[in-house]
């Protein structure tokens, strides 16, 4: 019996994306997980992937950056994610690891020097290529992927506005343009508004109306009905690459309200209203559209989503991938 390869699996932080690579990997592959920050964490990186044969890494980090290394000097095959942040250098915003001078040389070097980058929207490679000052020859674009029979709609629309943002510190919130959504709300004081995933400094910061609820963190099961039961999903983000929340909610027949950046583009397409970042007018009229919108919107936006995005497609796309890398 053919042994299976062993793949040195490779990132910061969790998030319910990685995690259902991670699932997927290891029906074919002999999974080593790295998930962890630190100084400690970066010898466990090494120590991982010259045990294994191939090395994946979920964004372009200075953990990447040395499993890339040690890949080039022991011929392992390295993969690396693009996410969004491993693009980012917004001065302004403090936001992207690219507005560290040194991780942006490390990260530079990654990206040059890994055997293929997966990046999940097309404008990410772009960016990548023009950061890390080469022609992008090892950019492929594989978007992310989801659960079409878990996101999707059930009983009836209500009249409210939803935002899942994971908004754990300021900057965060301001990339997701949570100000701005607050701002708007002020102009829709008859419209409810949600917003999930905030943490408790930062929603007493925000502030917001009697019109506008917000909770922290929510897991994929509590997060559902949100999704089911809103009528708009808005994402007035300042910078995306492609977003989850908005997928899973156009998935949940939300009729999506977005800012025009990034991914959200991708996602959106003619099926919801785009509008520019940082314009409460443009947003608030937007908004009052969509809530006017019949259920026929929503079911649109839905069938964009499981069109371009299953799951399935992704898997079947990424194992292609590495078997034509690391064969």
């Amino acid at each position: 019996m053919k042994r299976k390869k062993d793949i040195a699996f490779i990132s910061a932080f969790h998030a319910p994306f990685i995690e259902e690579d991670i699932d997927f990997l290891r029906n074919h592959f002999e999974v080593r997980v790295q998930i962890g920050h630190g100084v400690l964490a970066l010898f466990k990186v090494v120590w991982a992937a010259l045990r294994s044969d191939i090395i994946f890494c979920w964004f372009a980090s200075v953990y990447a950056s040395v499993a890339v290394v040690v890949g080039r000097w022991f011929g392992v095959k390295s993969f690396i994610v693009l996410g969004g942040v491993d693009v980012a250098q917004d001065k302004k915003l403090g936001y992207g690891i690219w507005t560290s001078p040194w991780k942006a040389r490390l990260v530079g070097y990654a990206l040059r020097n890994a055997d293929r980058i997966l990046a999940v929207d097309p404008a990410l490679k772009e960016e990548a290529a023009r950061l890390a000052g080469y022609g992008g020859g090892n950019i492929s674009y594989l978007p992310t992927g989801y659960d079409c029979e878990f996101w999707k709609p059930a009983g009836v629309k209500v009249p409210l506005v939803l935002c899942v943002a994971a908004a754990a510190d300021p900057i965060r919130a301001d990339v997701k343009g949570l100000d701005i959504l607050i701002e708007t709300s002020k102009s829709l004081p008859e419209t409810k508004f949600i917003l999930v995933g905030v943490s408790t400094g930062v929603s007493s910061a925000l502030g917001g109306g009697s019109n506008v609820i917000i909770h922290p963190h929510m897991d994929r099961g509590r997060l559902l009905p949100y999704y089911q039961h809103a009528k708009v999903y808005c994402q007035p983000s300042r910078r995306e690459g492609l977003p989850n929340a908005l997928c899973e909610a156009m998935l949940c027949g939300c009729v999506p309200v977005a800012t025009d950046v990034g991914g959200n583009r991708t996602a959106v397409g003619d099926t919801g209203i785009l509008v520019p970042p940082d314009d409460c007018a443009a947003l608030t009229d937007a908004i009052r559209r969509a809530c006017m919108m019949d259920e026929s919107a929503g079911l649109k936006a839905r069938a964009r989503i499981v069109a371009l995005f299953p799951r399935e497609k992704r898997n079947r796309d990424l194992l292609r991938i590495i078997g034509e890398t690391a064969a």
